[in-house]
Formats: structure tokens, C-alpha cells, sequence
């Protein structure tokens, strides 16, 4: 080969691994901001389902006392004040009012006929006994019965008792007292609808969850996106599999793919409990009286977010726990996308050195980010089952008593992400074991 040759040999592969670095750089800036949104839309998320989860919990809803305050109330003046009666139920109110009008008569009568020993009491007697016809009163009793009915159930009248029961409720209320924990819940309240900028709990739940659909149907089409990333990258791999001038080029560039992903694998969430209480209702009054969506339970956690609580929590066991957590899930995987990059690219004795080297080729078996992809597949599995099982439990239907409980959880874009990565870690190893210069061993 002249010079000439070989000079244009290696313009063209400087042209190549340009265009490599030009072409790549693109696409990782891409992932990167699909990694960017998604990690942004999980926090966004979490704290969105929080509030939405903190005031429909059944602390808010079924064990609030304003909360059956209200139902009550409405069930008070809905009853009163729409109070109807049968032809039937009148014909027996008439009956049960004319016994009462004749019993207060003959009693009357009794006392009148009472023998009286002062003038005074003598002179009332035969007055009464001279201008009142007690038997023409008794005439009139189921006259007087009727007028009474047709007055209670005066709309005027029905609507003037209405009044009268909800004021001596709300005086009843009154007369005891509103303890810290109520106030705390209604300013919890104030300041979460400010916060949305809503008036109703319908209208805060309404718009909290066209959020949440939206937010999850975006972070779903940015993991979809990195995950379209990653795959370009293999599928460069592949075209490029005997090139071997631009191996090491491409596999430092896919490196830096796998720390995206594994950033965002571990901040956004990967797991999320959510039980609750679909609808219950029971009969109360002769009306059904409705609590939906009674959140019992909520949880949302990253892998960092269960580190952080791990090393927080006071017990010596669950430190432990967070710190192997941290070393083999998080900063194993770390130093050996880090030593990988630095033994492919540097001199054989850097490349050679003995801590490298373990990480490159050998930390793996160490690492636990395999480990934790199936234990929070077993966590999921295993308390999606317990939490079917106990809120099917709860589950009644009856003619005054209905529960219909759900289970939410689920597995987040997170823990696709996190997977997506171990597996892209696997082939990045077994890439770099067949392009490695020196001893894999």
C-alpha cells in the first residue's frame, strides 16, 4: 500500500469515527433528554398521587367528621323537607291523632267535672258545663285531625320544619367541641385546593387524575424512547462488528448510553402500592350514603428513595441493608461501567491493573442490580397477591351494604429503565470481552 493509500485509509477513518461521534452524540443527547422528562414526570407524578392520595384517604373520607357531618345534614333536610305520606299512612296518622285530640278532651273534661270546693272553681264548673258541648268538640275531632295533616304536609310548613331540624343539628354540633386534629385536616384541605386551584373534592380528584393520565401515558413514550435509543446503539454493534478501528469509539459512546440509564433507573420510581376503597356504600335513613375512593394505603419508591430510608432508619439491621443496597446495586455497577471504559482505552498497564481488571471483567458476581430486578419483581408479585387476597376480603354486597375495594399497584417506568440497563450491561460486557486488546481473564 503507497502513502498516498494509506493516508486516505486513515482520513477515512477519521471521517468515520467523526461522523460515529457526530451521529451518536446526537442520539445520546436525545436519551438523555427522554431520561431528563421521564425522571421529571416520575417526581411529578409521585407528588401528584401523594396529594391526591393524602386527601382521599380514609382518614379524609370515611373517619372524617365533617365528612358524615355533611351526609348527614343532607340526609336530614333531604328527609324533612321531601317528607311524603300514602293515602294509607295519613288514614293512620288521622286515626292516631283524633285518639290523641279526644284523650286531651276527656282529660279536660275529667278536670272540669272534678268536684271543686272554693266559689271560684264552683262558678268556672258551671260555666263550662252551661256554654261547652263537649260531645258537639268530639264532633269535630276528625275535622280537626285532617286540618293538622293537611298542615304538616304544607310544602311551606315541611319546608320551615326543614329549617328547624338543621338548625337544632347544627346546634347540636355546636354544643361539642372541634378538636386540633380536625383543624389540621381542614387546613390540610384549604391548602391542597389551593395548591390545584379547585373548590370541590370532585373537582380536585377530577383534574388530578386527567393529570395523572396524561403524565403516564407521556413517561410510558420517553422510556419507549430511550429504550428505541439503546437499540440503535446495538444495531450500530452489529453493522459495525468488523470495523475494528471503530470499536473502542463506540463502545466508550455506548458507555455513556448505559450511565443514562442507569441514572434514571435508579432516581425514577420503579414500584408503586396503592390500596384502596373503590365505593361504599350503605343505607342510612332510607338513603344510601356513598364514600369512593378511600385510599387505605400508598406507596411510591425509587431504588435511592428506598436507600434513603433504609440508612434513616434508626435500627442497625436496616443501615445494613441500605449500604449493601448502595455498594452493590449502585456503585458496583458504576465502577465497572467506569473500569470497562478506562481498560479498553487506556495502556496495557493501566489496563492491566489488577483493580481494573476486577471491576471490567470479574465485579459482576458481585454486583446486585440483577439481584435487585427480580427481588422487586418478587415484591410486586408477591403483594399484588397478598393485597388481592385481603381487600377481596373486604368485598360486600347486600341490599343495605355495598364495598368495593382495588388494588393499583403496579410496576413504574422506572424499574423498565432499571432492567433495560442490566441486560444492556451484559452484552456491553460481552462486547467488550471479544474487542479487548489484552487478557479478559
Amino acid at each position: 500500500m503507497t502513502a498516498e493509500q494509506q493516508n486516505n485509509v486513515v482520513k477515512g477513518f477519521n471521517v468515520s469515527k467523526l461522523l460515529l461521534i457526530l451521529g451518536l452524540g446526537l442520539l445520546l443527547v436525545g436519551e438523555g433528554y427522554f431520561g431528563y422528562r421521564l425522571h421529571t414526570l416520575s417526581n411529578q407524578q409521585e407528588e401528584i398521587k401523594k396529594d391526591y392520595s393524602d386527601i382521599n384517604n380514609i382518614t379524609f373520607g370515611l373517619f372524617s367528621v365533617d365528612q358524615w357531618h355533611d351526609k348527614v345534614a343532607g340526609i336530614i333536610n333531604h328527609q324533612v323537607r321531601h317528607f311524603t305520606m300514602t293515602r294509607k299512612q295519613k288514614k293512620q296518622l288521622q286515626v292516631e291523632v283524633e285518639q290523641i285530640i279526644l284523650a286531651l278532651i276527656n282529660k279536660a273534661e275529667a278536670l272540669v267535672n272534678k268536684p271543686q270546693q272554693s266559689l271560684g272553681g264552683k262558678l268556672k264548673k258551671l260555666a263550662v258545663k252551661t256554654f261547652v258541648n263537649t260531645d258537639k268538640i268530639k264532633a269535630q275531632v276528625p275535622g280537626f285531625a285532617k286540618t293538622i295533616i293537611a298542615k304538616i304536609d304544607n310544602p311551606t310548613n315541611k319546608k320551615q320544619l326543614s329549617t328547624l331540624a338543621m338548625n337544632k343539628f347544627i346546634a347540636v354540633e355546636h354544643s361539642g367541641y372541634i378538636d386540633s386534629t380536625t383543624t389540621a385536616n381542614n387546613a390540610e384541605i384549604s391548602k391542597m385546593y389551593s395548591k390545584y386551584h379547585v373548590s370541590s373534592p370532585d373537582e380536585f380528584n377530577n383534574k388530578l387524575t386527567a393529570s395523572l393520565d396524561t403524565i403516564r401515558t407521556t413517561t410510558y413514550n420517553y422510556s419507549f424512547g430511550m429504550l428505541g435509543c439503546i437499540l440503535i446503539v446495538l444495531s450500530l454493534w452489529w453493522m459495525f462488528r468488523k470495523r475494528v478501528e471503530l470499536h473502542a469509539t463506540l463502545f466508550v459512546l455506548s458507555l455513556l448510553f448505559a450511565f443514562v440509564l442507569l441514572a434514571v433507573g435508579l432516581t425514577a420510581s420503579m414500584i408503586e402500592v396503592d390500596a384502596r376503597i373503590k365505593s361504599l356504600d350503605f343505607v342510612l335513613l332510607g338513603e344510601h350514603v356513598v364514600f369512593k375512593n378511600q385510599v387505605l394505603f400508598f406507596q411510591t419508591k425509587s431504588i435511592l428513595d428506598v436507600v434513603e430510608v433504609l440508612v434513616k432508619q434508626p435500627a442497625v439491621d436496616s443501615i445494613l441493608v441500605g449500604i449493601l443496597i448502595l455498594v452493590f446495586s449502585i456503585l458496583f455497577p458504576v465502577m465497572k461501567l467506569s473500569s470497562t471504559g478506562i481498560h479498553l482505552l487506556s495502556k496495557r498497564k493501566v489496563a492491566e491493573n489488577k483493580f481494573i481488571k476486577y471491576f471490567a471483567f470479574q465485579s459482576g458476581k458481585w454486583s446486585m442490580a440483577d439481584v435487585i430486578v427480580i427481588a422487586i419483581l418478587m415484591t410486586y408479585i408477591g403483594l399484588n397477591g397478598l393485597l388481592e387476597s385481603q381487600l377481596s376480603s373486604l368485598n360486600i354486597r347486600s341490599d343495605f351494604l355495598t364495598i368495593i375495594t382495588t388494588n393499583n399497584t403496579a410496576l413504574q417506568p422506572g424499574y423498565i429503565i432499571f432492567i433495560s440497563f442490566v441486560l444492556y450491561g451484559l452484552i456491553l460486557s460481552t462486547i467488550l470481552k471479544s474487542i479487548t486488546p489484552y487478557d479478559s481473564h
